[in-house]
């Protein structure tokens, strides 16, 4: 027996939901069901049918093959785009103005390989205005143009946002759980915002402001697999399929961000899918790979809860006071800030990714780093060196100044991400969280390392630190820096590990980068349980269900439900005695997203539920198309309808929207279980029953404001059902 009476497709718009509410997953999933049946069915009949039962079955993998290819050239479009206008703020290519410093300095006869950043061919903007690049003049040049590009790229970018697609901003991985979730946000993954993504994407990185691109990268992704999704009907026509997509355009955001597949589908798993069976395991990691072979073809060269509380209190600030109302000042605000602070360090001066490929490498003879600028051993303090080892060695002038300006760096890039994560451009949180990490790992390693030269007798160091040897390598202590606050702020871990193994390439860094996660959450846990993600979902008062929050309160599902005591009547329609007319007027007195049929207000014994919106929809199409309907027409649930007047107005039959299986539990079960329930079958509502009469209803929106307000927080934040 069908779940639903399905109701043929003449009547557009049944069966759709409207802007800012939740799917039901159970009906969704009933249609897919049913759809499949029936093309299995008739892929007996003959041949044609049974080609289309094949082409049925292979779509979802095709369409998996085009959201990795197309995510996979944004994203290398992105990245090229982004590092050439990065260099663009301190100089131009005299060759071709199209290149980026690294790549104008390739084919020069001049470079060095210690000085391979410097080339007759790349101009920084004080040589071409004033003809030096040295001196107070060009110093002054250079800082003032590196300021007006960054204003300029991030003016662009706010205006295009607030302009064309005011979704684009952010990182989006907040909006893309609650998605994921079932809750609907039109516009979100359109093609608009989706055009305007990518291009304020680059033009948000390239203004050195204090974000990454790799969150918005899974929000880029969604948004191709959602417009890829209307060229194949099943899809198309099914939220929960829909939504199985997009949880593999998740995973293939993270693969692309980091040239991490296996990563992204960890990712997707553990971090922002809602309903993820196996099939969808095994598409994810396609689509993913498909991506990272895709970037990898494009651009072959591509290279915690303090922070938390601090960050929700800005944006909490930012959208109740009059500052919110004004976030293209703000960004300038930012930028200026940004650039101004950041030009004076090459630490907070060059990009993200570059500073934290700058902090994870290990010094090599031959490195040019003020990282990597040591004194000479003395054999004196610490034996000699032996074999091709680069034992440790005490710091030099070079790395002290560096260390000064990490220092420096780490301040800056803390309060400054508080105040950038949420302005209204593109921002992610992944490169920022890590530079943080990865400079106070830097800063202990050296501090480790000095201290294993000058102190080898120490008690913690004796026994494996060998005089001589390498025994501290202060490029893994950024790796387990990043990955630690990275994971603290994001409350990542399986996923995280992979990751940073995928992005590295060391086998050996496993079980630091494991231990390093694990403590990060439990010290991030013990201080708050929510991640970054999760705390912008509840400040935006999204109805998400999340599925790490323990319910430990004693309550049954009458204490939430409704109507409660001194609320009116729970409003319901009966089966076969009103007009369409009193349904109207009900309607329009309410506001509920679906109501409760039952078969007379006496005796409340349930028939059913109807959704509103098909509910509204039906009866304007039978006015509408249906010859003689009036406001004294009945409206008809029933299989068997009474007998009616020869001489009246016919009837809406509506049995088609009905829904003859609602969930129900009883008034005395355990909100515990009601909210299991919730979370596992993705219900968007539960009826409440006694004795097979109906009492009342309890929404995802009610289960969350009751527990808001179980853990004295405020209910009213729920804002959307």
């Amino acid at each position: 027996m069908k779940l639903l009476d399905l109701l043929d497709e003449a009547v557009p718009g049944v069966g759709t939901y409207e802007d800012f509410n939740t799917i039901d997953w159970v009906r969704e999933k009933s249609k897919d069901r049913d759809r499949h049946r029936e093309i299995t069915s008739k892929s007996k009949l003959s041949t044609w049918a049974l080609l289309q039962s094949v082409s049925d079955a292979f779509s979802g993998w095709l369409l998996m093959l085009l959201v990795g290819l197309s995510s996979g050239a944004l994203a290398g479009l992105i990245d090229i785009t982004a590092h050439w206008m990065t260099d663009l703020k301190e100089g131009v290519c005299l060759s071709g103005f199209w290149f980026n410093h690294e790549h104008c300095c390739w084919t020069s006869n001049e470079t060095t390989f210690q000085e391979r950043d410097r080339c007759p061919e790349w101009k920084s903007w004080a040589e071409l205005m004033v003809g030096t690049p040295e001196g107070a003049s060009a110093y002054i040049i250079n800082y003032l143009l590196y300021v007006c590009w960054a204003l300029l790229f991030s003016l662009l970018a706010v205006f295009l946002v607030r302009a064309f697609a005011p979704y684009a901003c952010g990182s989006g991985i907040p909006e893309i759980k609650t998605i994921l979730s079932g809750f609907i946000i039109r516009g979100y993954l359109g093609k608009w915002t989706l055009l305007i993504k990518t291009i304020t994407l680059v033009l948000a990185v390239s203004s050195g402001l204090s974000l990454g691109k790799e969150g918005p990268m899974v929000h880029v992704s969604c948004c191709c697999a959602n417009i890829l999704c209307h060229l194949f009907t099943k899809y198309r026509k099914n939220e929960a399929k829909r939504r199985e997509v997009l949880s593999a355009a998740a995973a293939v955001g993270v693969s692309v961000a980091f040239g991490a597949p296996i990563g992204g589908v960890l990712f997707s798993l553990e971090e922002v899918s809602y309903y993820f069976p196996l099939k969808t395991l095994w598409r994810s990691f396609f689509a993913a790979l498909v991506g990272a072979f895709t970037l990898r073809s494009i651009n072959p060269f591509g290279n915690s809860p303090l922070f938390i509380r601090t960050n929700i209190a800005w944006c909490r600030r930012r959208k109740t006071t009059r500052l919110g109302r004004f976030p293209v000042v703000e960004v300038l605000l930012v930028t200026l800030a940004t650039a101004v602070l950041a030009f004076p360090n090459e630490y907070t001066r060059m990009s993200g990714s570059e500073l934290i490929s700058e902090l994870f490498n290990d010094c090599s003879l031959l490195d040019s780093s003020k990282l990597c600028d040591y004194a000479e051993r003395d054999p004196a303090i610490n034996g000699s060196e032996s074999g091709n080892e680069l034992p440790d060695r005490p710091a030099g002038s070079g790395l002290y100044t560096a260390l000064w300006q990490l220092v420096l760096a780490l301040i800056f890039k803390v309060v400054i991400t508080i105040f950038t994560f949420g302005i209204k451009v593109p921002s992610g949180l992944f490169i920022p969280s890590m530079a943080v990490g990865a400079i106070a790992g830097r800063l202990l390693g050296v501090g480790m390392e000095q201290l294993a030269y000058y102190h080898p007798e120490w008690s913690m160091l004796k026994g494996w630190c060998t005089p001589g040897a390498d025994c501290i390598t202060p490029g893994l202590y950024a790796m387990v820096g990043a990955t630690a606050c990275l994971g603290g702020v994001t409350r990542m871990t399986v996923s995280l590990v992979v990751i940073m193994f995928e992005l590295t390439g060391g086998l050996e860094y496993i079980v630091p980068l494991m231990a390093a996660t694990m403590t990060s959450k439990w010290v991030a846990d013990a201080l708050g349980r929510e991640g970054i993600y999760e705390a912008h979902i509840r400040l935006n008062g999204y109805p998400f269900l999340e599925a790490k929050e323990e319910y430990a309160h004693q309550t049954l599902a009458m204490d939430v439900m409704r109507p409660r005591r001194s609320d009116p009547a729970l409003a319901v329609l009966t089966q076969d005695d009103m007009t369409v007319g009193q349904v109207e007027e009900l309607v329009a007195a309410t506001e509920y997203s679906g109501y409760p049929v039952v078969v007379s207000h006496d005796s409340l014994r349930l028939v059913g539920f109807v959704l509103r919106r098909d509910l509204l929809i039906f009866i304007e199409n039978a006015r509408k198309h249906q010859e003689g309907v009036v406001s004294a027409s009945l409206v008809l649930f029933g299989d068997h309808p009474p007998p009616q007047p020869a001489n009246g107005p016919p009837p809406v039959k509506l049995r088609s929207i009905l829904d003859l299986c609602p969930f129900t539990v009883t008034d005395h079960t355990p909100m515990e279980i009601v909210v299991d329930i919730f979370r596992k079958m993705g219900l968007r509502q539960s009826l409440v029953t006694h004795n097979g009469r109906l009492l009342g209803i309890i929404t995802k929106k009610d289960i969350l404001k009751h527990m808001a307000q179980m853990a004295n927080r405020d209910p009213d934040s729920i804002l959307f059902n």
